[in-house]
């Protein structure tokens, strides 16, 4: 938990020409994102495939200070906690449907250098997650179904968002999921301070200043918002 909130936006790196993930990843950190958010799938529990600890490991041998946040789109996330901390990892976010052992998981996580998040789809509730939240650096809501890029940005998430703001004033919220410009207001006002931004990010014309908007509607909202130290 950090003892202050701090309006973070870290591009999915997904959305970029992957034949030049690199050189579009050190754009991204260059035009102003505070950090990485690289999405990982088995194949499993989300349909699609994408990468893994190597090509993790690959990027921060060549971006040595940002942020890696990795968004396990996985079935086993206890499979690949030591290999993605081997590859630089920072937070090792994880899925708690499809396992029964949050606590271990989050556990190995921490003993391994890094932060952990937990996260759930949209059908999943949030009372499912607060149990865990006591042991978690930051919560996950997904605004979207998982797996695919490009989908439309289901604002009845924000319940789940405003709940936790107000129960839990200190805690780094995230939403991921057809976030940008147009839906920017609803998740910084319900209280979300990461944000995860795809296409609007990275199919910019001006990547800085879409950032900086995007920074600048949720810093504006924590401050505004009393409740929120």
């Amino acid at each position: 938990m950090s003892r202050s909130l701090k309006a973070l936006i870290g591009p999915s790196i997904l959305n970029s020409d992957l034949s030049k993930l690199l050189e579009e990843s050190q754009k991204l950190i260059d035009n102003g994102a505070d950090y990485l958010h690289l999405d990982v799938m088995d194949g499993h529990f989300v349909p699609n495939l994408t990468f893994g600890h190597p090509i993790v490991k690959c990027l921060r041998n060549h971006i040595k200070d940002a942020f890696f946040e990795t968004h396990m789109m996985v079935s086993k996330p206890e499979q690949w906690i030591a290999p993605m901390a081997d590859a630089g990892v920072n937070q090792y976010t994880f899925h708690i449907e499809p396992i029964t052992n949050v606590e271990e998981v989050c556990r190995q996580i921490k003993e391994h250098g890094m932060k952990a998040g937990i996260a759930i789809k949209p059908g999943t509730p949030v009372k499912e997650i607060e149990q865990y939240i006591s042991i978690a650096d930051m919560v996950l809501i997904m605004t979207v179904e998982p797996g695919f890029g490009g989908q439309k940005f289901m604002i009845d998430q924000m319940a789940k968002v405003e709940y936790l703001r107000k129960q839990y004033p200190l805690l780094n919220i995230e939403v991921d999921g057809g976030v940008g410009p147009s839906t920017i207001d609803c998740c910084a006002n319900a209280g979300a301070n990461m944000i995860v931004s795809g296409t609007a990010i990275i199919g910019s014309q001006d990547q800085a200043a879409t950032i900086k908007l995007l920074r600048n509607t949720v810093q504006k909202a924590i401050n505004k918002d009393k409740t929120i130290p």
